[in-house]
């Protein structure tokens, strides 16, 4: 068995459906889950005599894609015929772009960008049997209504070392493409799917080992388990004294089985040759420009401005940016009220979204922003504490409304002061004598009994530093 240590060399190929009305080559309309087949045409069909025409749309959507991740943009790219056969391509061939792609470089985070190209989806293969997968006893059908929607792969360069990190990053590109909104980036309709290429090297090595590649991974838990199970099973391999083969895996997510599909292509075994029935694609000035012009502030940015102009940490910022619903809930709610950005974006991420769901929109929710931020400047004007302001917010996502008013109805203000807390923090005091004479030991741990017999007498409507102050004083510390 070996002793040497290894590290995980990733790299991911990121297959994006973008959102144009038409497909890629031909003038048949984009759908989903529409019945089987009610979406061709002899183009999309490879029908002999058929000629197809590049979707101008698409060649939009690359060039906002290669400005967003600062690519080099070509001036001139072509389409090349990629050939293989499989029953989801009719024509037994892809058109996509080989050596002369839309964007070159560019780099997203700390990841560079290889590449990034447009070509055609192919067809969707359903295996029908109990087995779930295809057996001699089984059948496969096969809808032509994705075959030839426009596709934009995105290539990384093996900058990732571990399936966490591949995960986020693949996150952070999601949230860049959809501020962008050439794609709607649905991983669960298959808008997005993801293939990552995988190999191990000794720690320390700069070559790189013999990569595999797992295959179409629609969820970013499944992305995370499948590259987990393959680095397992490369070492595996590697300390028993085998040898890794170059080959495209299948990752099932209900059994962590990884299963081979294919010995892994080389280019020269797609036999690519320029399509010859489209014409080069020529980038104008004039595209360049419109293209610049659709660009919106991107993710990366906007958390940039959040942590310059809103003195918002670096992980709150991050997480408002990527999480575009909730950053423009945000910045709407700071709008509204004037709260201070900070807390408000805890109150954002912390509270607001565990009660209405991790995945849930908040601006479809009852709580308007500028009601959370009111909440939140009646917690820094110590008008109701911060257990009192939760109890509003259930309130709030329940039924929405006023938060000041819901504190008034439900008697939930801030008890302060003195004199109407004074008298709660020495009947604390009396009912916990024991507490109290360490508290004059100086002895202070168990000041938490006290302020939970505060807290339980007001309703949690108590400040915590408040009833700190009156037992110091009472106690004479």
């Amino acid at each position: 068995m070996s002793a040497v240590e290894y590290e995980t060399v990733i790299g991911l190929e990121i297959h994006v459906q973008l959102a144009t009305v038409t497909k890629m080559f031909c003038g048949c309309t984009l759908s989903f889950g529409d019945p089987p087949n009610t979406h061709t045409c002899p183009v999309c069909l490879g029908l002999p005599g058929a000629l197809p025409v590049t979707n101008a749309e698409a060649i939009h959507y690359g060039l906002m894609m290669g400005m967003a991740l600062g690519s080099e943009l070509a001036p001139r790219s072509i389409f090349h015929r990629k050939n293989y056969f499989y029953p989801d391509s009719p024509k037994a061939y892809q058109i996509s772009q080989y050596d002369e792609p839309l964007c070159l470089g560019g780099r997203l985070g700390d990841v560079r960008i290889h590449r990034v190209h447009l070509e055609e989806d192919a067809a969707k293969l359903v295996h029908i049997g109990a087995s779930g997968r295809l057996h001699a006893s089984d059948a496969s059908v096969v809808d032509f209504n994705r075959c030839g929607t426009p596709l934009a792969e995105i290539v990384t360069e093996p900058d990732l070392r571990d399936a966490t990190a591949a995960a986020e990053w693949l996150r952070m590109l999601r949230a860049t493409l959809r501020s962008l909104g050439v794609s709607d980036v649905n991983m669960e309709e298959g808008s997005l799917r993801c293939d990552a290429n995988i190999s191990i090297r000794p720690v320390g090595n700069s070559e790189l080992g013999t990569k595999t590649e797992l295959k179409n991974m629609n969820s970013f838990r499944f992305i995370e388990r499948g590259i987990r199970a393959e680095v397992a099973r490369q070492t595996a391999i590697v300390r028993e004294g085998g040898r890794v083969e170059q080959e495209t895996l299948h990752f099932d997510p209900r059994t962590e089985a990884i299963t081979s599909l294919r010995s892994k292509e080389e280019a020269h075994d797609y036999r690519y040759f320029p399509e010859p029935d489209l014409t080069p694609v020529a980038i104008t000035q004039a595209m360049l420009d419109r293209a610049a012009a659709a660009l919106p502030e991107l993710p990366l940015a906007r958390a940039e401005r959040f942590e310059r102009d809103l003195g918002l940490s670096p992980d709150a910022a991050h997480l408002l940016a990527f999480r575009t619903e909730l950053g423009d809930y945000f910045e709407a709610a700071v709008a509204a009220d004037g709260a201070q950005p900070q807390p408000l974006a805890n109150w954002v991420s912390n509270e607001l979204v565990p009660r209405i769901g991790a995945d849930a929109d908040p601006a479809e929710s009852k709580v308007e922003p500028a009601a959370l931020a009111k909440l939140v400047s009646m917690i820094d004007a110590n008008a109701v504490t911060g257990a009192g302001a939760r109890q509003v917010l259930d309130k709030l996502v329940a039924e929405g409304g006023d938060p000041a008013a819901i504190v008034e109805a439900e008697g939930l203000g801030a008890v302060g002061g003195a004199d109407s807390l004074g008298p709660v923090v020495e009947a604390a005091l009396a009912a916990n004598p024991d507490v109290a004479e360490k508290l004059r030991g100086g002895d202070m741990k168990p000041i938490g009994v006290i302020v939970g017999y505060v807290m339980k007498e007001t309703r949690g409507r108590a400040d915590g530093k408040e009833i700190t102050k009156l037992v110091r004083q009472q106690l004479g510390l």
